[in-house]
């Protein structure tokens, strides 16, 4: 079986590298052996990135290898170390790319040396315990993960850009047209569908440089699939003329130059799109007797059409600087009417299907399903392992208003909520205002040890504002007696008793941290 040399449709899988997960870690040294959260964050993943280069012709290395993968993120470490950053895939494709989805939805036309576009973005980094301390949280217990890349199929089509299109029937003498006006040296045989890929060539016309694409025979019903034009029909929509090359030497029976102009405008009108194009007609093959006597016959016809009509023999050269020179001319004035066409990054945002930034609650078969791209992206990110980050993902839902939501719609506790698409949900039972974590937690994922609303924290603030203004001799504990705070049997600190912790009261708060021993 041969193999293909040019591919002009492809169908991509490409895969965004998943970012780092970020790090849960505590800051030690002597005499510190708790310095504080010091975990890093992990890094972002790479993302796959398609870039036109002009050195790229067809997308034969995407049809032998259809699946392309980013590199993922770096974990994060102690010490506040950050992952490091996943490497961009960048695929080089044609200049005339066109990007669409299997369904037919073109998501980016990549015309251009130089223009990028941003197919599948990495997944974001999570973040390390460092970067989750607050004021209510100064020492997080976890570290979230990183997001997984985005992951998607999408059809990649070529549309050669070339200045001016040749066009017309099988052996009509294309290929050997742009071989006598470039150095190209397609296949040319003397049967049908020679060509079997389009060929380009470069034309020179006084100052004049332009492309010539020869596109593969056309047959009638070609539009509708007949032949093996059909399928290079796509690579005329950006020229900026059309020749039509026709054969007056055929020696099919009931064939003649007009019928055969006439059916090949009857496929390019059922194609569309190129109405507005010029067109010029090339008479070939007038080095045959017969050829020369038929183009005689037409020429003054197609002419009455309005049609710019040339009299050439790819064999022998005649009347192919004319017809260089028209199609220059038609060059030109398309390039002068042409805007600026510059490089440009485009960085693709697919409408959202999962609710959008924010979420939606669905009741459904299996339970209450939430849709949005916050309450997702915050599952994706939690270690179910961990009873501090569930809390943590449990206070963002509450202030996020899903946990509202759910009781306005009619929730009731023990009823089943998913989180995310339903071939990759999260499910929960649902329980209002649920405290989770240890112990030491107040609010899910908030550590009330270094809460500076604490009832010993109001005590000593209170005894501290006190302390300026007390008598001669009056020590901490008869400040805290004036002030009215009350003092439990102290039966572990500044007696020395042994008897275990100490108990204290402020307005029937303990304060573990007071001694009536102390001095003030």
């Amino acid at each position: 079986m041969a193999l293909p040399t040019f591919v002009d449709r492809v169908v991509l899988h490409v895969s965004a590298g998943r970012g780092g997960n970020g790090v849960a870690s505590v800051h030690r040294e002597k005499f510190k052996p708790l310095g504080g959260p010091d975990g890093g964050n992990g890094g972002p993943g790479g993302s796959v990135v398609l870039r036109v280069d002009p050195g790229t012709t067809t997308l034969l290395d995407y049809h032998h290898s259809p699946k392309r993968r980013a590199e993922h993120g770096g974990h994060g470490a102690g010490a506040h170390r950050n992952g490091g950053h996943g490497k961009d895939l960048v695929l080089p494709v044609p200049d005339g790319t066109v990007v669409a989805r299997p369904d037919g939805t073109v998501l980016a036309d990549l015309v251009g040396p130089g223009t990028e576009l941003v197919v599948a973005q990495g997944g974001r980094g999570g973040l390390g315990n460092a970067a989750l301390a607050s004021a209510k949280r100064k020492a997080p217990g976890f570290a979230l993960l990183g997001e997984p890349g985005e992951e998607l199929e999408i059809v990649l089509e070529l549309k050669v850009v070339a200045d001016v299109g040749l066009v017309g029937f099988p052996s009509a003498g294309k290929s050997s047209l742009i071989a006598a006006m470039s150095r190209a040296r397609p296949k040319i045989a003397d049967y049908p569908f020679t060509t079997l890929v389009p060929n380009l060539g470069v034309v020179t016309a006084g100052d004049t440089v332009f492309t010539v694409a020869d596109v593969p025979g056309l047959i009638e019903g070609a539009s509708e699939g007949r032949g093996l034009g059909h399928q290079f029909l796509r690579h005329v929509e950006r020229c900026a003329a059309l020749v039509h090359v026709v054969d007056t030497a055929t020696i099919e029976p009931g064939r003649n130059p007009v019928e055969d102009l006439d059916v090949i405008e009857s496929e390019l009108s059922r194609y569309g799109g190129l109405e507005d194009r010029p067109r010029l007609v090339a008479l070939n093959k007038v080095d045959v007797p017969d050829g020369r006597d038929i183009a005689s016959f037409v020429v003054d016809e197609l002419r009455e059409r309005g049609l710019r009509v040339f009299e050439v023999s790819a064999a022998s050269g005649e009347g192919l600087r004319a017809l260089t020179f028209a199609m220059a001319e038609i060059v030109q004035a398309a390039r002068a009417a042409a805007p600026v066409v510059e490089a440009e990054r485009i960085v693709l945002r697919p409408p959202s299907v999962d609710g959008g930034e924010d979420f939606e609650v669905v009741l459904e078969e299996e339970g209450w399903r939430v849709r949005g791209t916050k309450p997702e992206r915050w599952v994706r990110q939690t270690d179910f392992s961990n009873d501090e980050a569930v809390g943590f993902l449990a206070d963002r839902l509450d202030r996020l208003g899903v946990e509202k939501r759910l009781l306005e719609l009619g929730a009731v506790e023990g009823d089943a909520v998913l989180i995310g698409h339903p071939d990759d949900a999260v499910v929960f039972d649902f329980k209002p205002g649920m405290d989770a974590g240890a112990e030491v937690l107040g609010r899910r994922g908030e550590d009330n040890r270094f809460s500076d609303e604490r009832p010993a924290a109001r005590r000593r603030r209170l005894i501290d504002e006190a302390m300026p203004d007390r008598a001669e001799g009056e020590t901490r504990a008869d400040v805290a007696r004036r002030l009215g705070l009350t003092v439990g049997e102290q039966t572990g600190r500044g007696t020395g008793s042994g008897q275990g912790p100490s108990s204290y009261e402020i307005g029937g708060a303990d304060d573990p941290d007071w001694s009536e021993s102390d001095p003030g």
